[in-house]
């Protein structure tokens, strides 16, 4: 079965929505909510496209089944404009993040 709870928790918090505002954006009971929260019941595609619409993830990023489902919207809709520029700029951009992303991780490592 899948660990739908969890991610349902992880993004209703991220949000600071209880149990009762998703809820009443999703229009079910807060029984259900906390039902799937504790994957004793699944949502039927209908709650979670809902849902994944409240979140504002993909529906795949809910179920944590795609090869791209720990990516969220934003992230996805960075990665598709990025497809769309030339080399020479990607190129530039790419540059640009691997030393963002490399002195991040040196920083990480001084401070442990």
């Amino acid at each position: 079965m899948l660990d739908i709870g969890s991610k349902i928790i992880q993004l209703r918090k991220k949000k600071n929505w209880s149990q009762t505002d998703l809820s009443k954006e999703i229009k079910v009971s807060r029984t259900i909510i906390g039902n799937y929260e504790r994957n004793e019941n699944m949502p039927s595609v209908e709650i979670l496209l809902k849902m994944a619409k409240a979140f504002d993830v993909s529906v795949d990023f809910l179920i944590g089944e795609a090869e791209v489902s720990n990516l969220d919207k934003a992230v996805l809709q960075r990665i598709y404009d990025i497809e769309k520029l030339d080399e020479d700029t990607k190129s530039k951009l790419f540059f640009l993040i691997d030393n963002v992303v490399q002195n991040f991780k040196t920083k990480q490592a001084f401070s442990a």
